[in-house]
């Protein structure tokens, strides 16, 4: 697979939020882009922004976070962010979609940001777009080098 001049978004989907985060064209670094504050009354516009920042960062290639259980199964999480994926794909019929295991990505997220003495308030207006950037970063750091 040739990876030249190519970026890949990630997503961490949840029912309020979506992290976003993009990688670097050398496909070293994952950076937070934002995390969308989903809407259930208008969930096309959710769908509509991540067209938005699929044109933005000239990428088709999504990284989805994927919520297996402890145990390595598949539940009722993983179900929604596979009718996610679907939905994004309705919007972006040429997105590739790799499902990415997240096992602890919010954990380490929240550790993180929990070192870096960020204040409860500032954490949960970003920790979906940091699990984004870890859950991109593992998927980065599994790429041949």
């Amino acid at each position: 697979m040739d990876f030249t001049q190519k970026r890949f978004l990630s997503l961490d989907v949840g029912d309020a939020t979506v992290g976003v985060a993009v990688s670097d064209l050398l496909l070293i670094t994952a950076q937070g882009v934002e995390t969308i504050r989903r809407n259930p009354r208008a969930p096309e516009k959710d769908f509509e922004r991540l067209v938005e920042l699929s044109r933005q960062y000239e990428s088709r290639d999504f990284v989805v976070g994927y919520p297996r259980n402890m145990n390595g199964s598949e539940g009722p999480r993983c179900e929604f962010v596979k009718e996610f994926s679907t939905k994004l794909k309705e919007y972006i019929p040429d997105a590739n979609i790799i499902f990415w295991d997240e096992r602890l990505s919010t954990v380490a997220a929240a550790k993180s940001l929990i070192a870096a003495d960020v204040s409860r308030a500032k954490r949960k207006k970003v920790i979906d777009k940091m699990a984004a950037v870890y859950i991109l970063q593992g998927y980065l750091d599994s790429l041949p080098k």
